[in-house]
């Protein structure tokens, strides 16, 4: 467990003075040791001392007046007959990360001769930003931010109705197809990316070679059968990203019949036994966003949403859910993701309904290959990878 994230509680009375947050230090280098202070009624003697984990002690400089003990180990002993004086020497305190670790933290015990008190210290390296070219020219410049990703099986004329919705109000913007038919097809045109993979390779699987293909600030995530409209308003997805700490946020399907789905989900994890933890998942969401009314926070939204690609990438599609899934992802993501959902930016679901003298043999092979058993694999993500010993659902 990371020290980091351990509770402590600094205890009442305590003469002892010392960060309790902030401090940080990069892998095998020095830092000094802001804010410790000793303070004690007159004494014939002050004494304190340091010990760490990971790191060691050393001091800047030397005050007059005070003795040291433990230079350049990982035990510190500070002492001298003026409070002053050791205070003044306290502020030259060093720590010299010694364990390389690119991401872990030290907890640091501060003591005096009737008090003790920790501290952390984290260690880790600098977080190298990512920037993007955004093609800002006063307003968003969608081409330059967004790459649309879909994953097509055996359904190539919902695809072309896909493609022709999309060029029709986004002519320039990069499509990204993950193809895993048995005999594809060609698809060609201006800003499409067509890659094909092993025959029945799966959905989470074609997720994650589409995403991995895109070199824009967003993607965005649609199926093979949706049809973009009027109300599939990318920008509206690119502002409340680019103007709140949101990761992902989705937008509502509509139906033929006129009803529009935004599947907003709260989840969250009770923490169990030696069997594992409780996973409960709810329909509904937490709260509205501040300035975005027809926006909420939620955990988990539908199937057609906009994200940061580094962040979906960092939490990534199990390929093991080769036929059905969606929510594992957001799982996946619980904690890392922070989620939201406007239903307010709409993109239409081609009918399913198809009359049974009417189905091709694709549709048929599509259907076949969609509902047919993935091996209990859901099963032995739930219950195994994520460690549950029970689900709840409403």
């Amino acid at each position: 467990r990371n020290p980091a994230d351990l509770l402590i509680v600094a205890e009442a009375n305590n003469p002892l003075q010392y960060p309790t947050q902030g401090v940080e230090v990069q892998p095998l280098k020095t830092i000094i040791i802001p804010g410790l202070s000793l303070k004690l009624n007159k004494r014939s003697n002050y004494l304190v001392n340091l010990t760490a984990q990971l790191g060691t002690f050393d001091v800047a400089a030397t005050v007059e007046g005070v003795s040291l003990k433990g230079e350049g180990e990982k035990h510190i002993t500070l002492s001298g007959t003026q409070l002053s004086a050791l205070n003044r020497q306290l502020q030259f305190v060093t720590y010299t990360s010694v364990v390389f670790h690119p991401k872990t933290a030290d907890s640091v015990q501060f003591a005096t001769e009737d008090y003790q008190a920790f501290f952390t210290i984290k260690i880790g390296h600098k977080t190298i930003p990512k920037l993007y070219n955004s093609g800002y020219s006063g307003e968003y410049n969608i081409t330059a931010l967004v790459t649309i990703a879909t994953k097509t099986f055996l359904r190539y004329d919902k695809l072309k109705d896909l493609i022709d919705s999309i060029r029709q109000y986004y002519p320039t913007v990069t499509i990204v197809i993950a193809d895993d038919n048995e005999h594809p097809q060609p698809v060609t045109g201006p800003h499409i990316e067509h890659y094909i993979m092993p025959f029945g390779k799966g959905w989470f699987a074609g997720r994650n070679l589409a995403v991995s293909q895109v070199t824009t600030k967003y993607v965005l995530w649609v199926d093979d059968d949706f049809i973009f409209t009027a109300n599939t308003k990318l920008e509206k997805m690119v502002d409340i990203l680019e103007r709140t700490t949101l990761d992902l946020v989705g937008g509502a399907v509509r139906e033929v019949t006129g009803y529009s789905a935004t599947f907003r989900h709260t989840i969250s994890v009770d923490k169990g036994g030696p069997e594992g933890d409780c996973l409960h998942i709810r329909l509904g969401y937490h709260h509205v966003i501040e300035g975005f009314p027809n926006c909420v926070v939620a955990d988990a939204v539908i199937n057609f949403f906009m994200g940061r690609t580094d962040k979906i990438l960092q939490v990534g599609f199990d390929p093991r859910l080769s036929r059905r899934g969606h929510l594992e992802f957001f799982i996946d993501g619980l904690g890392l993701l922070h989620v939201g959902s406007c239903s307010d930016v709409i993109i239409n679901h081609a009918s399913k309904v198809i009359l049974p003298w009417k189905k091709t043999d694709e549709h048929k092979a599509y259907e076949k290959f969609r509902y047919s058993v993935q091996n209990n694999i859901s099963n032995e993500i739930f219950y195994f990878k994520y460690r549950f010993q029970c689900l709840t659902s409403q």
